[in-house]
């Protein structure tokens, strides 16, 4: 898999660190430690260009303003839907576009749903971003520079869910040093416990999550325990089977200590029967679980059926009868294909 290239000056994403020995590169002069700082913080609040950082000196803005950019990116699209849920599609450097996308709880809180591809590889049966065929993978700064973007649009994001486009584990060294970005007091400083990463199965990728971190919070979109059938929706079943799956995620949660939330795309038909239930009661049986309930999201190219909020209801009763923790994400975003399984539309 090959990933993109950023533009060779955009600061955007950096740590200080980072940030002190590229300047040095492109000014060809150390600058003070606490300059670096200085940007990192002026871009984390949504500083556009180098004029709005008033309390570095003129000389030095605008030498930045002539040898640098703050984003390798930009906003080439923004849409909202009346639930409060806003997506922007991103272009990149090399004019590959990706999308991310602010969602509000009823709780008020704001998550950001962001991408780690263009395109996606896995050509999961219930996911328009399938379709669009894998481009690449992104860097770390691309990745980063989402949630840049987005907090100009609400400052108030509190949360993130790596569950866009792309499957994150196929990408997962990059995805790693936007993760560090994320957490480190230099940067966002956002708690672990507040990101999540979702991933359709890539057993390797998981190991590798258990072993060398960080510790942030996984979910695996299980769909369907049963192993026909989700070869038949997930081709990616096929060679990250259900019995070395459970078998990972059992030395997961062994070695990093919390529980995994197992994502059902609830499929009218397919999987909400008393055989489904029963297969996945069995798979988490020695896991510490959430059992997430996301009811399917229309999308264009298949007769997949949304489940009634009845049908839902009952399969949660059915589900919480077997001991098994369960809740269900309301569908936001619909309206404006910003909804899991709709993004690339």
């Amino acid at each position: 898999m090959t990933n993109g290239v950023l533009e060779q000056n955009s600061l955007a994403g950096l740590l200080p660190d980072e940030l002190s020995k590229l300047l040095v590169k492109i000014l060809s002069r150390p600058l003070p430690d606490f300059r670096a700082a200085q940007i990192c913080r002026w871009i984390n609040s949504g500083a556009n260009d180098f004029s709005e950082m008033n309390n570095l000196p003129l000389v030095l803005r605008e030498e930045l303003d002539e040898k640098c950019r703050i984003f390798s990116s930009n906003v080439s699209k923004k849409i909202a839907d009346n639930d409060g849920t806003i997506k922007l599609q991103i272009t990149l450097n090399d004019n590959e576009k990706i999308e991310a996308v602010i969602l509000a709880d009823n709780k008020e809180r704001k998550t950001a749903c962001i991408s780690t591809q263009a395109g996606c590889p896995l050509s999961c049966a219930f996911c328009h971003t399938g379709t669009l065929g894998f481009k690449r993978n992104l860097l770390a700064g691309e990745i980063t520079e989402q949630i840049l973007h987005l907090k100009k649009t609400d400052p108030g994001i509190s949360h993130i869910v790596i569950m866009g486009m792309g499957e994150p584990l196929l990408n997962i060294e990059e995805l790693r040093k936007a993760l560090k970005y994320f957490t480190d007091k230099e940067g966002m400083g956002i708690s672990k416990k507040r990101i999540t990463i979702s991933t359709a199965g890539i057993i390797n990728g998981i190991i590798d999550l258990a072993d060398n971190g960080p510790k942030v919070r996984l979910a695996l979109s299980l769909v369907s325990a049963r192993q026909s059938i989700r070869e038949t929706l997930m081709p990616i079943a096929k060679n990250n089977t259900l019995p070395l799956l459970k078998e990972c995620l059992e030395y997961y949660q062994k070695k990093q200590k919390q529980r995994i939330t197992l994502e059902i795309v609830l499929l009218k038909g397919i999987n909400l029967c008393e055989e489904e239930a029963s297969a996945i009661a069995d798979f988490a049986g020695s896991l510490d679980v959430l059992i997430n309930l996301i009811p399917f999201n229309p999308i264009s190219h298949t007769d997949f059926i949304t489940p009634s909020n009845n049908d839902i209801m009952q399969f949660a009763k059915t589900l919480e009868k077997k001991k098994l923790n369960v809740s269900h994400r309301l569908g936001k975003g619909c309206s404006i294909a910003g909804s899991c399984g709709q993004l690339g539309s």
